[in-house]
């Protein structure tokens, strides 16, 4: 790394800051007067709404605009190095075009890695912030979420091995009681065990779940044998924590929380994983999307043209919606169809891998 990759690189990290800085002020500004009404209702003081939503609020944009914030600040501080002629003296000093590209590439691979730590651990944690916050302040009042689309109000059916199933009516998440509650074990497409509960309480002490005024059935070659028993202490793999409706899950866990996640309900049978897994394998695809865009970035403004950075941002701008939409198509064919999550997950990548090539390809050197 000599003087002029140190140039390079403070210009970049340095762009990219204030880039990012600008935006988060403009999100934050634009955030706050569309829930400038929910915060009064809420009741809370300026203090509260920073320490409760902002702190979670804030990393949340980050995540989702950070390979944006790199796209933009390569483009920006390379264009306006090419308007100086500062790319063709580097070029005419005798520094070929990939000795040029190596402060780029240390730059982009640096935040690439700042992003991945990021999505795995720290931003995980801020959107549990914002999700809690959302849940008690702004969802709870919302007509559109609270709209009741079953018969059954917050009932919940879970498989918790291969051969055992239950369900639970009614469920308080706060009291951790439901009713009514039943359980089945079935093998060979039959039923051989039943329980029928009135009641299904969590106990704290004893970590576990007990049923009230059960009635006990067990079926077998020989026919069925039923007894009533008062109280049951039940030995199943369930945590009051998973039932409820969390539609904040897949961003509030960390990785390695989110892999026993989705490891835990496929070995239950549960449907419908797939934007979990998306979620998963896309915090390492877009890491690596930061390192393409930072090279995509350099190969469009490092050329002089007549329009000057204004052009180059429109065309970077142009690009990066084409990506962002490949991302949102993806994902939308991986929840909706029988897409594979991580194909849906690096095809962007892949896509704009073969556009850097080209691009990099074409670019005069």
């Amino acid at each position: 790394m000599g003087k002029i990759d140190w140039y390079i690189l403070k210009k970049f990290l340095f762009t990219f800051v204030f880039c990012m800085l600008l935006f988060t002020v403009v999100a934050v500004a634009v955030d706050s007067s569309e829930k400038a009404d929910d915060f009064v209702k809420a009741g809370l003081s300026t203090s509260e709404i920073i320490t409760q939503y902002y702190f979670g609020f804030v990393p949340y944009i980050w995540g989702l605009l950070f390979p944006l914030f790199v796209f933009i600040s390569v483009i920006f501080f390379t264009s306006r190095m090419a308007i100086r002629s500062e790319i063709i003296a580097i070029l005419a000093s005798g520094t070929s075009y990939n000795r040029m590209l190596r402060p780029y590439f240390v730059g982009g691979i640096f935040l690439g890695l700042v992003l991945w730590l990021g999505s795995r651990y720290l931003i995980p944690r801020a959107n549990e912030i914002r999700g809690n916050f959302q849940t008690n302040y702004f969802d709870k009042n919302d007509p559109v979420k609270n709209i009741q689309r079953s018969n059954c109000y917050n009932c919940f059916y879970r498989r918790i091995d291969s051969i055992t199933y239950l369900g639970i009516k009614n469920y308080d998440t706060a009291a951790r009681t439901g009713t009514p509650f039943f359980l089945d074990r079935v093998k060979n497409n039959r039923v051989v065990y039943n329980l029928r509960a009135n009641t299904i309480k969590w106990d704290d002490k004893l970590k576990k779940w007990k049923i009230f005024n059960v009635v006990e059935r067990k079926v077998d070659s020989l026919g069925e044998v039923s007894m009533h028993i008062d109280t049951l202490v039940l030995n199943v793999n369930l945590m009051p924590e998973e039932l409820r409706r969390d539609e904040y899950l897949k961003d509030r866990l960390t990785s390695p929380e989110l892999t026993a996640f989705i490891k835990t309900e496929k070995q239950r049978g549960t449907e419908g994983l797939s934007t979990l897994e998306v979620e998963l394998y896309r915090r390492t695809a877009t890491p690596l999307a930061v390192v393409l865009l930072t090279i995509i970035g350099v190969v469009l403004a490092s050329r002089k043209t007549r329009g000057g950075s204004g052009m180059h941002l429109a065309i970077g701008i142009v690009t990066a919606a084409i990506f962002i939409l490949s991302d949102r198509f993806s994902t939308v064919f991986a929840t909706k169809s029988d897409f594979h999550p991580l194909l849906a997950a690096w095809t962007p990548n892949i896509i704009f891998s073969a556009v850097a090539f080209w691009m990099y390809k074409k670019a005069p050197k």
